[in-house]
């Protein structure tokens, strides 16, 4: 299928109707302090037939980045996304979660488009 690298990559279809569209992992061993991480880095891609909506990635449920291109649901080819995790403004020593959603988070459109997006190589980097 559709791989940035290894044998898969999270495909995700999304419908934003009334709704805001989330997919959420709990994180076992929550430090993101150790070795020196500063930040996290994931590969995304959308499709130029999807609705253009801004992607987003949470930690611990409200603390809340978004894409740069409010647009990223359409950004085609695999396309980087480095985030400073001293952006997310909590504390990294107890991270419980990471979300990755699209739309605005806790504020759904009534008219909120639909599509697939794919994620992979999500990674912490010093």
């Amino acid at each position: 299928g559709i791989v940035q690298s290894g044998n898969q990559s999270m495909i995700y279809a999304y419908d934003n109707a009334g709704k805001t569209s989330e997919a959420t992992l709990t994180v076992a061993k929550g430090d993101w302090t150790a070795e020196g991480v500063t930040k996290l880095s994931l590969q995304l891609r959308g499709a130029s037939g999807n609705v253009a909506d801004q992607v987003y990635v949470a930690l611990n449920g409200t603390a809340v980045v978004y894409h740069d291109d409010a647009g990223a649901t359409q950004l085609t080819g695999w396309n980087e996304w480095v985030i400073d995790l001293a952006a997310f403004g909590v504390d990294l020593a107890n991270v419980s979660s990471i979300t990755i959603g699209v739309g605005t988070k806790n504020a759904p459109a009534p008219d909120g488009g639909a599509g697939t997006m794919y994620f992979d190589e999500i990674v912490l980097i010093r």
